[in-house]
């Protein structure tokens, strides 16, 4: 299935709603069935800077394909991640690099998030396509994996991880 069938999927489901709270049951549902990620990946590595919650993400990469698992310390946010990944999981890099997320604004997403919430869901759909540019850049799996933190153009170089020392 394409992508822009999953998001017209997503849409549908969520149009069968006029109520937000019916709605964030949905995403809350949703975020229950997302597949347990291994302990091994809840490490501050994988973690998404910029949400309110927790959330880790982890890429694996098989044949020229991303496949995406993730967790979150948060149950709504849980779910918006669960949405995410349910679109772009599975894809190319250059299918995650061109996907217009408009299923996001459809079903009323964006506008119904907290301005820290929306924020952080910016910053799960940045890391993804990150993902998906530097594996693309590369096509050297361990190379992306060893520098998936890499900033966009005009972004500050981020910190460096597990250096101790002067």
């Amino acid at each position: 299935m394409t992508i822009n069938k999953i998001q017209d999927t997503i849409i549908d489901e969520f149009s069968v709603f006029d109520d937000w709270m019916d709605k964030y049951n949905l995403l809350i549902d949703m975020g229950k069935d997302l597949p347990v990620i291994d302990p091994k990946f809840k490490i501050r590595d994988f973690l998404i800077e910029g949400c309110q919650s927790k959330v880790w993400l982890h890429p694996e990469f098989s044949g020229d394909k991303i496949f995406f698992r993730a967790d979150s310390d948060a149950i709504i946010t849980r779910g918006i991640v669960g949405l995410l990944i349910r679109v772009l999981s599975g894809r190319t890099p250059e299918e995650i690099i061109a996907a217009d997320l408009y299923f996001i604004d459809k079903i009323g997403l964006r506008q119904n998030l907290s301005p820290t919430r929306s924020n952080g869901l910016l910053s799960m759909v940045r890391q993804m396509k990150l993902y998906a540019m530097a594996y693309k850049a590369t096509g050297d799996r361990q190379q992306v994996k060893d520098n998936f933190k890499n900033p966009l153009p005009g972004e500050p170089a981020p910190r460096k991880r597990g250096v101790r020392g002067g």
